[in-house]
């Protein structure tokens, strides 16, 4: 066979054997080892040498298949010399490295190249299983002349794997006609290995005769021949060293001669690749004439070499009894074929079970293989202890998610600079566990936030179900949200303080607490009662999640007077009694139109200007009844669908007094306010008087603005159309005098009135305040103002608007409160009460409290950070409208 075929070919293939040669042993030789890119590469060439035949090109080498596992074992039958040459090449060789490179880099990343370099070595370390179990003869080629130490782990490693998979194989060669000690040892012989070495540049020696290749052996003290020494002495202390090689070589993976040299170094290529072809060549000829005669060839040449194989090997010297074997051709192919079904490719059914258990044993070659590994996992084994401090860490006992990412970050720079190697990411993963594990065992913070964006301190906890107590035993505990966060808010009217805990719901925020400060101070003072959710079913369910809110009016203002109003909500029945509720005069069906501005024909001159049918701008019945069955989640605010009402007001007005009540000399009596700053604004507001000939015309609107007077250089018109000084007949305009005051309280219960968006009221002396109320009316005020008494600390402190002082005079006024609140930028929607366009009843000292915090179906709104400007969030202008209101007729008494 002049050419070379593939092991798996060989194994399932017919070779007709020449009758001669048929029972004759067979001496099997196999090639290992690493070749570099470099012409006339050794392991093929010492074929050539060795068959005496052109097999392998001294330029191409093996044509490999590019096999799934990177290894393939290619073979050579010289049936005229009777040996079989074996030559493994793989990912060691590199020009198959590269292949391999090529692909990794287009396919898969760093982590998974890994692990398939792991796959090529465990399955390299199958192939050389195999040669170590079928040859006599083992040739491990170096392309440089210097021994490679991590040969000494991998035949360690093949050593284990052997000890572990020799079961296997006996159970699998049992059948086949060998010897018993072969069957026993599952190997015809512990094979003989040898090592040839190449020269390269690190040592030179003279070129002439001996680098053509056709030198006797080397000289005696030539610097070949004492590497060759080096080199012996050197691998057999390490064999010995690390037990690879002990005294019973039967027992042991290959034997080498203990008298005689197992090391040979070769000269290296020339560097002229066509001259080294020529020289070999030369050669060739050379020795063909020179030797025509004397050399021996065909079957003389094969007694000769049997004679010799037959003389006693005095030389060497076994520590052991060690068994020896020539099979035959056919024998040996028989044991190879079962061999290489069970270590190499599995083709029979009957051999399935014994290749994966021998799969399963290659978990031995983990801890010899790998050395990259090993150390890598070791490294990273020493950084997890490190970042692991690096996390807990200035840690508190309990902490939210942003400190355990936080934290973790850290932790992974720690571990970063000490971990190295392909176990990197999964030490890293480890790492995310324990922490995680660290923190939600007992560590992890609720992360219920408060409606003042405040962490509650609990660790994580349920909440307890109606009529269920607190309870710190059980596992979670059961508690309440808790910030520790206190404030000192003050009531409904404003004459009492109290501190309030830091409210988690919209309820406790807005209702809870007023509603037990309300029984100590406020509960019997008349109030205006906002409609509210009545159920007309036991199983009422919250209403889906409402459209997207739009924003307010282009200019922010209110509807002007002459814009179709908003239609209102109706409110139910007064929760409280007569004497204490309040019941304005637009709460029935008449009312209504009062406070839409229209009028009815029983109201007076309250009609439309232009005369237009009234019932045409009412709202029809089905918009204005509010749903029994599902509720607001959230607030009233704009983009909420009409007709659904909260399950309770976030809102408040009431009645402190008559209009008599306040002293414009003394301010609000009220703890808690600045000095000087509980004086409320004077709203001086115009009431045009008739003769009772005019037309008792529609209420016009009194802002306090120049609307409300005669335009300059322009006298007024009389009844008839004369011009003159006002007398009988004329009109006669009076003023009336309302005030108006916005009251802003921080978290420490500090209160003051707002005479602007940036200023607060201060009068020091007696008179009360001096600036009109119209700065205040025309324009938006800020929900949030800085407080003017800052701590110490470097957070600002704020105050925010929380309630509207409104005294409407006991004249024929109609004021009307519409308040509109954005809290935060667009698209944050604006919050209104359940009921708009409000006519505040005459005579009385009225206080809309706003509420405390604001939120829709979809969370919160929190209060200003240090870094967002506060005037995105305000209160838009328009809040109070004034007009002039006819008096009734009189009424005729019966005498």
């Amino acid at each position: 066979m002049a050419f070379s075929i593939g092991i798996e070919a060989l194994v399932q293939s017919v070779i007709l054997e020449d009758t001669l040669y048929k029972d004759e042993g067979l001496c099997v030789l196999g090639i290992f080892g690493k070749s570099a890119m470099q012409t006339g590469v050794l392991k093929e060439s010492l074929i050539n040498t060795l068959a005496d035949k052109h097999i392998f090109s001294l330029f191409g080498g093996v044509e490999e298949n590019n096999s799934e596992n990177g290894s393939l074992i290619q073979a050579v039958y010289s049936q005229e010399n009777r040996v079989l040459y074996l030559v493994l090449t793989s990912v060691y060789d590199n020009r198959q490295l590269l292949r391999a490179c090529e692909t990794l880099s287009m396919e898969i990343g760093h982590s998974d190249a890994q692990d398939l370099w792991k796959g090529m070595d465990k399955q390299h370390c199958l192939h050389l299983l195999y040669l170590f179990s079928l040859c006599h003869v083992l040739i491990l080629v170096q392309p440089n002349c210097a021994f490679d130490v991590t040969y000494d782990r991998l035949f360690r490693a093949l050593d284990a794997l052997r000890q572990k998979v020799l079961p296997l194989i006996r159970a699998a060669v049992k059948d086949t006609q060998v010897s018993k000690e072969w069957k026993l040892n599952c190997r015809p012989c512990p094979p003989r290995l040898l090592f040839v070495f190449q020269i390269n540049g690190a040592l030179k020696v003279p070129t002439g005769t001996d680098s053509a290749g056709t030198s006797d052996k080397p000289k005696k003290h030539s610097p070949r021949r004492r590497l060759q020494h080096a080199l012996e002495d050197q691998i057999y202390r390490i064999f010995r060293k690390s037990r690879v090689l002990t005294n019973q070589s039967s027992n042991c993976l290959f034997s080498v001669p203990a008298n005689q040299a197992f090391v040979y170094v070769v000269p290296g290529p020339a560097e002229d690749p066509l001259g080294a072809l020529l020289g070999h060549l030369r050669s060739s000829c050379a020795l063909r004439e020179q030797d025509s005669n004397s050399s021996l060839t065909g079957p003389r040449r094969y007694q000769q070499i049997r004679r010799l194989a037959r003389m006693p090997h005095t030389n060497v010297d076994y520590s052991g009894p060690s068994h020896f074997e020539l099979p035959t051709y056919a024998k040996w192919v028989q044991v190879a074929c079962k061999l290489h079904q069970v270590l190499i490719h599995n083709t029979e059914e009957d051999s399935a079970d014994f290749a994966l258990k021998v799969q399963s044993q290659l978990k031995v070659l983990e801890g010899f293989l790998d050395a990259d590994a090993k150390f890598s996992e070791n490294r990273c084994q020493k950084a997890l202890p490190l970042a692991h401090s690096a996390y807990q860490s200035n840690l508190p006992h309990n902490y939210t998610t942003t400190v355990h990412k936080n934290q973790l970050a850290q932790a992974l720079r720690v571990y970063s600079q000490h971990a190295r190697g392909v176990a990197f990411q999964r030490y890293a993963l480890q790492l995310h566990e324990d922490c995680y594990k660290f923190w939600s065992n007992g560590h992890q913070l609720c992360e219920e936030r408060s409606l003042t964006d405040q962490h509650c301190v609990h660790k994580f906890h349920l909440l307890p179900q109606p009529g269920e107590k607190p309870d710190m035993d059980h596992n979670p505990p059961v508690l309440h949200h808790n910030s520790r966060g206190r404030s000192t808010s003050a009531c409904n009217c404003g004459r009492k303080q109290a501190p309030r805990e830091d409210p988690f719901d919209i309820q406790s925020a807005n209702y809870d607490f007023f509603l037990m400060v309300e029984d100590k101070c406020c509960a019997k003072l008349e109030r205006v009662d906002f409609p509210v959710f009545e159920p007309s079913t036991p199983d009422a369910a919250p209403a889906p999640a409402c459209a997207e809110a739009p924003g307010p009016l282009s200019d922010g203002s209110a509807p002007s007077p002459g814009e179709e109003p908003k239609e209102p909500q109706p409110a139910p029945a007064a929760s409280g009694s007569a004497a204490h509720s309040h019941t304005p005069v637009d709460c029935t069906g008449l009312s209504l139109a009062l406070s839409l501005g229209q009028s009815t024909d029983s109201m007076g001159p309250y009609g439309e200007p232009d005369g237009s049918d009234v019932s045409t701008k009412r709202p029809s019945l089905v918009d204005r009844q509010p749903s029994t069955v599902e509720y607001l989640p959230g607030m009233l605010h704009t983009g909420c669908p009409k007709g659904l009402l909260p399950k309770f007001s976030s809102w408040s007005l009431v009645k402190l007094g008559p209009a008599k009540s306040y002293n414009c000399h003394t301010g609000l009596e009220q703890p808690g306010f600045l000095p000087g700053s509980s004086f409320l604004l004077p709203w001086d507001l115009v009431i045009r008087s008739r003769s009772s000939e005019e037309d008792a015309g529609s209420a016009e609107p009194l802002d306090g603005g120049g609307a409300s007077w005669p335009a300059p250089n322009k006298s007024l018109v009389g009844r008839r159309g004369c011009t003159g000084p006002l007398g009988r007949g004329r009109r006669r305009d009076d003023v009336a005098r309302a005030f108006v005051g916005f009251e802003y309280e921080d978290g420490r219960g500090r209160r003051f009135l707002s005479s602007g968006p940036d200023k607060i009221v201060k009068v020091l002396g007696p008179g009360g305040a001096k600036e009109p109320a119209s700065r205040v009316l025309n324009t938006d005020m800020p929900l949030y103002v800085p407080s003017p008494a800052q701590g110490r600390g470097l957070k600002p402190h704020y105050a925010q608007l929380m309630r509207l002082y409104i005294l409407v005079p006991d004249a024929p006024l109609e004021i009307t409160l519409n308040p509109q609140v954005q809290p935060g930028a667009p698209p944050c929607p604006v919050f209104h009460p359940e009921r708009t366009e409000l006519v505040v009843p005459a005579d009385g000292l009225w206080v809309l409290r706003f509420p405390f915090s604001y939120q829709t179906e979809r969370g919160p709104c929190y209060p200003p950070k240090e870094n967002q400007p506060l005037s995105a969030y305000k209160v838009l202008r328009g809040i109070l409208r004034a007009a002039t209101v006819s008096p009734p007729p009189p009424q005729l008494l019966n005498c």
